[in-house]
């Protein structure tokens, strides 16, 4: 049989795709495209015809979810062999290699990889040391610039050339130059360093360079349009040899310019990589052709894009119901009721996933939900591993892999207290960086130091305690879990959060959920299961990469964190100018092509029904603001629209005009004070319940069926109520939002 005919599934232009091997490929997917299927097959084709053994293949993603995701279909697809294939984020890739040769940089094979609070802590401490104001100049301000001059590959004498007279800049560059040196010292790097510095070695070792581009025959790199130019340069780098790179990407869908990421590299791609081809992905199996309509007339008023326009097999579906509300609390009322509605009529909350510009939108979605019984969760809140008992117990870790870590020693050197204090810890740093090292070989020599020579004993304590684990962990005599259970049982944590700490039972029971994670990874990774291997995992993880699918859960995100998955239905909150798209194209015009992206990205996240809400008056940031519908809502023919609620009471200005500042109008709607009591559609949406529920009652829940209350505790003008249902068990509702019935 010939192997191309066992890719005959495939459409025109997926087979074309998966069948050019050679030279550099551009593969333009649209949303919905079948594009990791693509990608699969490709490299099961490259397999079959026997090109390359499976180890030569690289394949870069951008989420550890995605590229978990394509080796295990790369498993199915090629059972021999598979497994053995490089399939990794960019900054795992990295990071495979500099544990390897990190060390012709001068890093060592256990270099600690800094997170985002991690990172403030240096640049504060930076901050400290060079006298610089943080009111005058933030942190927050400080790990941008430094973010963005790395992606750009400058260094701090770089950017200190290019400050002029910019005295802010100036001092920038001057934190940036400590920070490094600060990281260097610890024998630590930040995200933006493991791509860099696999550059600069690269650049520095020719022989390590050409070891990775004889390794690698073929490259493919999948969102292409959403990396940024050291990482362009990365890839470049290895595919000179061959020549063999193919990048999956779609420029309709770039929206990370704020993390670095430019749209030039997937527009550009022709002329940097010479005879490249281009295959463009454009029928779309996800959505039905109404919302992808819809889509394809917004993204249309975009200038900068190859262009491309997607179709489907799929049916017209429904129309795209767009709703106008009051204020984001009926706004929020109407989302719940309409997932209520739908859970009662057979579909799943896991069906439903809600969308925003910005975070802050959240706070009314998540109290009507909390009201309504929905169950939901906040992806891109606060992440497991951010909690500050998981801080700890992670750093415990670090410090074990990595002693000279100061970061993370400064955290836990006094937790458990200790009686060491912060100036006697502001000593030892003094100390370190006159000397040229790390923090915790001062302590461990304290006795050399006369302003160290009150706590020698204290220290004596916490270096016994990571020398003893140090030791238990090269001694290979005991497992990751059975390290985590030595840290536990000998600093007496446990006991510290219930003396010291709030909520200590769920903290116990987080630091127990950590535990369980390190056994999972045990018996995942087997006998390269290392404890260096485990916390650069869990450095690189994402909220998006913990997303359960299989929960029966309604999902709330930003926008910017639903690229790359799907839903049935979507609802897209705020559609309102000011809000979506933000102020910030009123500055910078440049700017309202990526937000309409934005747009576009995430009406492609529907697969069979879409909702766009928008308000009359919207609270936001303290401020009541009173917008014109947002420009993209306008860019959607009526033919494809049905509309509900509140009509009328806009501005009909064009999305152009102007805007003033403080509590913004957009365009020239009237201004009008807003009183939901006095508002008949508010309280048709949330009104006061005429039931009087009591202890015992049974009751009848549209969703939730048959239950019975055994908690009523008046809030308010509510009452909140605790019912053990048959089938779903125990709920907490607001009487006012479940709408149910005595039986």
């Amino acid at each position: 049989m010939d192997i191309k005919q066992k890719f005959s599934h495939m459409n025109n232009m997926q087979q074309k795709a998966v069948f050019c091997t050679e030279g550099p490929l551009l593969i333009l997917a649209g949303a919905g495209s079948g594009k990791t299927t693509v990608l699969v097959n490709r490299i099961a084709y490259i397999l079959q015809s026997d090109l390359c053994r499976p180890w030569q293949i690289l394949a870069i993603t951008f989420t550890n979810k995605a590229a978990g995701e394509l080796k295990e279909r790369i498993q199915n697809a090629v059972p021999d062999g598979g497994d053995e294939i490089w399939a990794a984020t960019f900054h795992s890739t990295c990071a495979r290699i500099l544990r390897r040769y990190g060390d012709r940089i001068g890093y060592s094979s256990h270099f600690t990889v800094y997170d985002t609070a991690d990172q403030k802590s240096l640049v504060k401490k930076v901050m400290k040391e060079l006298n610089i104001d943080e009111k005058h100049t933030p942190v927050k301000v400080v790990l941008a610039e430094i973010s963005k001059a790395k992606d750009k590959m400058q260094t701090p004498e770089d950017m200190l050339k290019i400050a002029d007279y910019d005295s802010r800049k100036k001092d920038i560059a001057k934190i940036y130059q400590l920070y490094q040196a600060e990281l260097k010292n610890s024998d630590a790097m930040d995200f933006d360093d493991m791509l860099c510095n696999t550059v600069s070695l690269f650049e520095k070792c020719p022989d390590v360079l050409e070891y990775y581009q004889n390794l690698f025959k073929y490259i493919m790199v999948d969102e292409y349009q959403d990396t940024n130019k050291v990482q362009y340069k990365f890839v470049a780098m290895l595919a000179a040899k061959s020549q063999n790179i193919c990048v999956v990407g779609d420029d309709d869908q770039s929206i990370y310019k704020f993390r670095g990421a430019t749209i030039e590299n997937i527009l550009s791609f022709e002329e940097n990589f010479k005879n490249a081809k281009v295959i463009r992905l454009e029928q779309n199996y996800r959505s039905t052709k109404t919302i992808l309509n819809a889509a394809n007339h917004v993204i249309e008023n975009n200038t900068a894009r190859k262009g491309k326009t997607l179709w489907t097999e799929n049916k017209n579906g429904e129309k795209i119901t767009v709703h106008t509300a009051l204020s984001e609390r009926e706004e929020a009322s109407y989302i719940a009721q309409k997932i209520l509605d739908g859970v009662a009529n057979g579909r799943k909350f896991s069906d439903y996933a809600v969308l925003y510009r910005m975070n802050a939108q959240s706070n009314a979605l998540e109290s009507a939900f909390a009201r309504s019984g929905i169950p939901h969760r906040i992806l891109g809140g606060h992440r497991f591993y951010d909690r500050e008992e998981i801080k700890d117990m992670t750093a415990y870790l670090r410090v074990v892999d990595n002693p000279n870590d100061n970061i993370r020693l400064n955290r836990i050197i006094n937790v458990p207290k200790r009686g060491i204090g912060k100036t006697t810890m502001d000593r030892a740093g003094e100390i370190a960086v006159r000397n040229n090292m790390s923090v915790f070989e001062v302590i461990k020599n304290a006795g050399d130091y006369p302003e160290l020579s009150r706590a020698v004993s204290k220290f004596k304590g916490f270096v016994d305690l990571i020398e003893g684990l140090i030791d238990a962990e090269q001694s290979g005599d005991y497992s990751l879990a059975e390290l985590y259970g030595l840290i536990l049982e000998h600093t007496e944590y446990e006991n510290y959060l219930r003396a010291e700490k709030e909520n200590a039972d769920v903290r116990i029971e987080n630091i127990e959920e950590l535990k369980s994670n390190i056994i999972k990874f045990e018996e995942e990774y087997g006998e390269e299961a290392e404890l260096s291997a485990f916390l650069e995992e869990i450095s690189l993880m994402t909220d998006v990469d913990n997303y359960d699918s299989e929960a029966d859960t309604t999902v709330m995100m930003t926008l910017h964190s639903a690229k790359g998955l799907e839903f049935p239905v979507v609802f897209i909150a705020g559609m309102e100018e000011g809000v979506f798209p933000g102020i910030a194209i009123y500055q910078n015009p440049d700017e309202l092509g990526e937000e309409r992206r934005l747009a576009y990205v995430g009406i492609t996240r529907a697969k069979e029904e879409l909702y766009i809400t928008k308000t009359k008056s919207r609270m936001l940031f303290g401020s009541t603001t009173h917008n014109a519908p947002s420009r993209f809502v306008k860019e959607i023919p009526d033919k494809l629209i049905t509309t509900s609620g509140e009509r009328g009471g806009f501005s009909s200005v064009p999305a152009s005009s102007s805007f003033k500042s403080g509590n913004i109008n957009i365009g020239t709607s009237p201004s009008y004070n807003y009183n939901p009591k006095l508002s008949p559609a508010f309280n048709k949406t949330v009104q006061k319940s005429n039931t009087d529920y009591s202890v015992g009652d049974k009751v009848l829940h549209k969703v939730f069926g048959k239950g019975m209350i055994v908690k009523a505790e008046k809030m308010g003008s509510d009452t909140m109520l605790e019912i053990a249902f048959e089938t779903k068990g125990t709920k907490t509702l607001m009487a006012n939002f479940c709408k149910m019935e005595k039986i």
